[in-house]
């Protein structure tokens, strides 16, 4: 059975965008998650208010440098050690960057951890609504960073109106391309935008329950400023048929503007009887993990997808046919291959399994 991973989420965005407040937002939120936090800062920060009950031991600050700088990999890893050990049981690891970091060497670092018990969980680029055009154009640099994140969370988005609110959204999806984008005010973000609750394994259907956490009344009802609720979709999908597995890389190798998140578990019938598939892919990362089916347990594919402005229709549509169609649609002798490019290998670099990220900040 393969191991559990935790996913490491990078948490990036100049001074002043909002990041601690997300944070923080997540730590008191996210019942029945623990996560822990590795945080790089130039100043002084409330550490301990971004720790979880009983998880003292389980927060590293770097602090006074760039952890892009102040580090390298290797003692990345020592770091990532302490926050993965068993005893600590988390379900999630978040690394808050310096507002100075640089998010591409970040990636970089964690991708290349030799911690078999971590797993990238995407880049999320926070923006300050209120401050894009000025930051923008003080810091040349603003696009670039965009262009590499998976998901960007336009903050505080009661600070401006609904005309500029909307111009802000526009320029930053323009230049983030494929990552999606969702507005949050004072960092509330729904914690599933960006991991699990936890839940028994193997349980991937009605686990992404939708919680309105509304950025002006955690009890519900809109904030006093009017401005709606950032939203996000989520699409569950199960079918007893086995997914034909060329097809299925084409639908991932195409998937659409804004779908952040895919998770759960594939059949590929006859094309590798003894095995099912994890798979777990979060911006343009992607990885499969085969596992031998559970005994007495139905074959079945189960996944979700996560993402904003997607069309759930559509993207139903588009795995319905990725479905094999019968013996006459039976997979040939290489159809796994485009899947097996996405199976780590033992003594294999992580970082081959994501798509390179352009120096230049193209996607």
């Amino acid at each position: 059975m393969t191991t559990q991973q935790i996913p490491v989420v990078v948490l990036s965005g100049f001074l002043g965008s909002g990041k601690t407040t997300l944070l923080n937002h997540l730590l008191r939120s996210a019942r029945g998650t623990r996560i822990g936090v590795m945080v790089n800062d130039f100043g002084d920060i409330g550490i301990d208010a971004m720790t979880v009950a009983g998880q003292v031991g389980s927060t590293v600050s770097l602090g006074n440098g760039c952890l892009c700088c102040a580090v390298d990999a290797s003692e990345l890893d020592e770091y990532l050690e302490v926050l993965t050990r068993p005893s600590a049981r988390l379900d999630v690891i978040v690394i808050e960057a310096s507002g100075l970091a640089e998010p591409q060497e970040l990636v970089r670092m964690v991708l290349a951890s030799e911690n078999e018990r971590i797993v990238y969980g995407g880049l999320v680029q926070v923006v300050d609504a209120a401050e894009f055009p000025a930051t923008r154009e003080r810091h040349p640099e603003t696009d670039r960073h965009l262009s590499l994140a998976d998901l960007v969370v336009v903050n505080k988005a009661d600070r401006v109106g609904e005309r500029e609110l909307e111009a802000v959204h526009e320029a930053v999806a323009a230049i983030a391309g494929r990552a999606a984008v969702i507005r949050a005010a004072h960092g509330r973000i729904d914690p599933e935008v960006l991991f699990d609750k936890v839940v028994p394994e193997g349980e991937i259907e009605g686990q992404m329950s939708i919680e309105d956490l509304l950025y002006g009344d955690p009890d519900g009802g809109a904030d006093e400023t009017g401005h709606p609720h950032a939203s996000y979709e989520s699409l569950s999908v199960s079918t007893r048929t086995a997914l034909h597995p060329r097809r299925l890389m084409e639908f991932l190798d195409s998937r659409p503007q804004g779908l952040y998140r895919i998770k759960g578990f594939i059949d590929f019938g006859e094309a590798d009887p003894g095995n099912r598939y994890a798979v777990h892919a979060v911006g343009r990362f992607l990885r499969f993990y085969p596992e031998p089916w559970p005994a007495g347990e139905d074959r079945l594919t189960q996944l979700v997808l996560i993402g904003s402005g997607i069309d759930a229709d559509a993207l139903r549509k588009e795995l319905a046919g990725c479905e094999s169609a019968g013996p006459q649609d039976a997979p040939d002798e290489h159809s796994m291959w485009g899947v097996l490019r996405y199976v780590q290998q033992p003594d294999e670099d992580p970082g081959e399994l994501v798509e390179p990220v352009a120096p230049s900040g193209e996607r």
